[in-house]
This record gives structure tokens, sequence and C-alpha cells, in this order.
């Protein structure tokens, strides 16, 4: 696979899994991975990455949450797509990729970092405004918190 992301020629399709982590008598925390390799290099954002060829996208965010964060997920629901176009300085597209995000439930394994994350810590939602956080995804995770009654949540099995 060309790891060069920087100018494509289309775009990249990427995966990001919102997972929440509800505790008695807690209002709930999320999971984020710090960026360990550019683009984005140490802002926060949701554990993901690319879809490989031929692979199913439940499948391609199974294997970058394991890969960066060491836990077993199940997807299960899409929650959002949204675009990120990163431009250069004379404006064309340095990296462009579109970015599929699910809700996903912990089955298994123990957390830490791995992979391309420096860093993988839960966060209450009331703490999120003070991080460094990849630009729209902030957005997708109130989104979450909104609509996360939705899915069939229950505490993280970690």
């Amino acid at each position: 696979m060309n790891e060069d992301r920087r100018h494509p020629r289309y775009p990249l399709l990427g995966i990001g899994a919102l997972i929440f982590d509800r505790q008695p008598g807690d209002r709930g925390r999320i999971l984020l991975a710090r960026r360990g390799k550019p683009p984005l290099l140490g802002q926060w954002s949701l554990p993901g990455g690319l879809v490989e060829a031929g692979e199913e996208l439940a499948d391609a965010v199974r294997r970058e949450v394991r890969e960066e964060t060491g836990l077993e997920i199940e997807p299960l629901g899409m929650l959002e797509i949204f675009e990120r176009i990163m431009r250069d300085q004379s404006g064309s597209a340095e990296y462009h990729y579109v970015l599929i995000d699910y809700v996903c439930a912990v089955t298994g394994g123990v957390l830490e970092a791995g992979d391309d994350a420096r860093e993988v810590a839960w966060f209450r939602r009331s703490e999120l405004a003070s991080l460094d956080i990849t630009e729209g995804t902030l957005a997708v995770i109130e989104k979450g918190f909104r609509q996360r009654r939705k899915y069939k949540l229950a505490p993280a099995k970690i």
C-alpha cells in the first residue's frame, strides 16, 4: 500500500470509532486517541484509520481500534459521514479523507496505545473543550453523546 497520503489523486476512505463507557451513576466518557503521526500529530481524535482494499467497513473499524487501543469492539451502527480536506499553502488538497464514524461497544481487550496512537484515554464530556481535538471531531462526539441511547451500550468490558 502507498503510505504517502499527501496530495492524493482521489479522497481516501477512513473509519472512526465512538466508544462510550457508561458506568453506573456516571454520565459517561468517550475514548480518544492522541495522534502519533502526521497529519494532525499530537491532536486528539477518534480511534480509526484507513480502510484497506477488500476490507469490509466493520472489519476495518475493528482492526483499527485493536491496533490503536488494544480493545476489541463491535460496531453498533453508523453515526456520521464527513469529509476532511486539508489544503497546502497553494490551496491544493494536501490531504483529503471521507470519514465514516461508527458507535461501537467494547467486547474485550486491554486498553493500551499502539500503532500510530501516542496515547489513549477516556474523557468525560465536560473535559473535551480543553483538549486539542482534530477539526470537526468535537461535533461528531457531541452528536454521539446526544444519540447514544439509540444504541445498546453497556459499561465497557475492560
